[in-house]
């Protein structure tokens, strides 16, 4: 008796779900943390962001994660201000945000995500030092890798235009 297209789609919804539940975060593909200390110009600290195509960096102080620097920081406190270039990263970062340990879930994680509004989560060690970030991405990533040959062979959407340009991409 073979199985039918039903039971098998029930088979991978359980996969995924198991897998979200079980799987800490230190088995994901984390990129290594960028690091900027908190007298560092807010500048500086977007240059570093552009550079490395990445949405954050985290900010230390005396060798300690102290706060984050996000994209939306940069839109919320610092674009249009007239002091903007002399800015400190100290003075404009989320201080003492959320983080987690690498042996929480990728569920856990999700859950602080979508209820604090999050797309990253610093990673840290007992001692409070920053380890990774975790992004929106990875999560994405993750979920994608377990079932490559189902994501992986879509066929582009019918009707979709094709984007000319990378302008609103």
């Amino acid at each position: 008796m073979s199985i039918s297209e039903f039971e098998d789609a029930y088979e991978d919804k359980e996969l995924i779900r198991g897998a979200i539940l079980a799987t800490p975060i230190r088995q994901l593909k984390l990129r290594e943390p960028v690091l900027v200390d908190a007298a560092t110009t807010v500048v500086a600290a977007v240059q570093a962001m552009n550079e490395q195509r990445i949405g954050c960096v985290l900010v230390e102080q005396n060798g300690k994660l102290a706060g984050i620097f996000t994209e939306r920081d940069v839109l919320k406190r610092v674009v249009f201000r007239n002091e903007s270039r002399a800015m400190l990263v100290e003075s404009v970062m989320t201080r003492d945000p959320e983080v987690l340990d690498a042996s929480a879930t990728v569920a856990y994680a999700l859950n602080m995500m979508s209820v604090g509004g999050y797309r990253h989560l610093p990673i840290v060690d007992r001692d409070g030092r920053a380890v990774g970030v975790l992004s929106v991405r990875d999560i994405v990533d993750f979920i994608v890798d377990l079932y490559p040959d189902g994501v992986h062979n879509l066929p582009p959407s019918p009707g979709a235009g094709v984007a000319k340009s990378t302008d609103g991409g």
